[in-house]
């Protein structure tokens, strides 16, 4: 038998690896190679009525046994009979084994209900075959007539009741999550439904999925920190993509009319409610749109999304009921500027801008009157964003990507065609007309490039795809995790994340300790 590979482990460890020789000793694999159940339990109640099965004294066991697999959560003897609550997934059911009716090969029937008694756990995964009925009380159970271990767990789970009250788990050991709570496994359910469905959507809209390379020799298409790496063979700095956006337009230079990435993206930036260093990002290209459209797009996306998976377009956040059918509020960001932090920012100086910043408590990120008023946006407005809103015509300073606007009102003071997008006081959804104009192009990236705090190569392979052609087009980028923490009710990222980014613990950390902590909080 192998050592334990855990400093401390909790005592309930070397009771059970007591139990794995007996098992073994008795001719019993607690390891088998495969199970082949005839149905989920998630599969019973569409294909049975269960609310008509026949009572356990009335079973008719010439009828085909059906086979069912689980996890053990619940494990009551009483008298010549045991009960067993096995899930899968996010199912639970009942197992009923009567004294002398079931057996485990090879052992006889007595004995393997003694086994069942004695060396089987919460924890361990099942495989029973039975016949479905109910109890006296009415409740679905499948009475078993033989069984096999198919795993025999060697850790506890972490309590006696099957729940989790420290955080820290929860996020650290997703595994023991999905296992306590019904509610978790189902979110994360819900997740992947609301990915394929907008995979669906896009390809309903005539988009191509596209896949981009994750390390890149330059990195753009946002302004973030990029995580560093090297390629061995040759000797060569590459970046984990921030962004999926230059890759994929020069797949519109190439012709490529629509085009669509879903995939993660890394920004070695900070941790919060919303942001996660990895996290996955929606980008879309739709050559000869532009941001009018693309407006239309992701209000067609979000209404679709919800209907399909939430069953309405309405649901709540923030306490208050959004319906996402309705046409969504279209302003400028000077007019939100206005009515909702009450600042006219045309009457105020450069000065004016960095003295309100100031009054929040943070310092100007900028100097540059186009910045700061993004920035006094952030401060002032965002939080008011409950009910679906577009944000139009930014300054021409806060991206370089994007087509400066049709008909500018004031020559001095530059604004560009884009949107970004809030539900719940977050913004969902960031939308340009893109910018075509080499020559522009070029010019406003140099721009950035003198005001950035850290600098980096400019992508000459991408202004190279601009100066041969690029067709006007619009864009989109959702992050998706949030779209995601907006339609579960999930209060923060890391709930819609399996593994989310967390303060690495010391590896001799006790394992029993962290199990039965309260305190959860202090590494997450």
């Amino acid at each position: 038998m192998s050592t334990c590979p855990f400093d401390d482990p909790p005592p309930d460890y070397s009771v059970r690896l007591k139990k794995l020789e007996q098992l073994r000793a008795m001719g019993v694999d607690p390891y088998p190679h495969a199970s082949n159940p005839t149905y989920k339990l998630k599969q019973l109640h569409k294909i049975f009525n269960l609310d008509s099965l026949p009572h356990v004294t009335q079973i008719d066991f010439n009828e085909k046994p059906i086979v069912l697999t689980g996890r053990i959560l619940l494990h009551r003897h009483m008298g010549r009979l045991l009960f067993i609550q096995i899930q899968e997934e996010s199912i639970r059911f009942q197992i009923i084994f009567t004294k002398g009716e079931c057996t485990l090969e090879p052992l006889g029937a007595e004995q393997s209900f003694e086994l069942l008694k004695k060396l089987i756990d919460l924890g361990d995964w099942l495989e029973v075959t039975g016949h479905l009925c109910q109890t006296q009380k009415g409740e679905p159970s499948l009475f078993a007539i033989n069984f096999r271990l198919l795993a025999k767990a060697l850790l506890p789970l972490p309590d006696k009741h099957n729940k989790l009250n420290n955080k820290e788990i929860i996020l650290r050991k997703r595994w023991l999550d999905l296992i306590a709570s019904q509610e978790s496994f189902r979110r994360f359910e819900l997740r992947f439904k609301i990915i394929r469905s907008i995979r669906t959507f896009f390809e309903k809209e005539e988009f191509l999925e596209v896949e981009t390379p994750i390390l890149q020799s330059h990195y753009g298409g946002a302004e973030a920190r990029p995580f560093v790496t090297e390629i061995a063979l040759l000797k060569q700095r590459v970046f984990l993509r921030i962004s999926l956006e230059l890759s994929l337009k020069k797949l519109l230079v190439g012709g490529m009319r629509r085009v669509f990435e879903l995939n993660k993206v890394f920004r070695n930036e900070g941790l919060d409610r919303s942001h996660n260093p990895e996290f996955t990002l929606l980008e879309a290209y739709a050559a000869y749109w532009d941001y009018e459209k693309m407006m239309d797009l992701v209000e067609r996306l979000f209404l679709e999304v919800a209907i399909e998976n939430l069953g309405a377009s309405v649901f709540i956040v923030e306490g208050k009921e959004i319906d996402l059918a309705k046409p969504w509020k279209r302003m400028t960001m000077k007019e939100s500027i206005n009515l909702y932090g009450g600042f006219d920012v045309d009457q105020m100086e450069t000065s004016d801008l960095i003295k309100e910043i100031k009054t929040f408590g943070v310092e100007p990120e900028s100097s540059v009157r186009g910045p700061l008023i993004a920035q006094l946006f952030e401060l002032s407005v965002e939080k008011h964003l409950i009910e679906p809103h577009h944000i139009i015509d930014h300054p021409i300073e806060t991206t370089p990507l994007c087509k400066p606007k049709r008909t500018p009102n004031n020559p001095q003071e530059i604004y560009v065609e884009r949107f970004e997008s809030f539900i719940g006081g977050a913004e969902i959804c960031n939308s340009y007309s893109e910018l075509n104009d080499p020559i522009l192009q070029t010019q406003l990236l140099n721009r950035q490039q003198e005001t950035q705090e850290e600098k980096h190569d400019i992508d000459l392979e991408f202004l190279e795809s601009i100066y041969q052609g690029m067709p006007p087009a619009g864009g989109i980028g959702i992050g998706i995790d949030r779209m995601i923490l907006l339609m579960t009710g999930a209060s923060h990222i890391k709930d819609v994340l399996f593994f989310p980014m967390m303060k690495s613990l010391s590896h001799n950390r006790d394992i029993d300790d962290l199990l039965r902590s309260k305190d959860g909080e202090s590494a997450v």
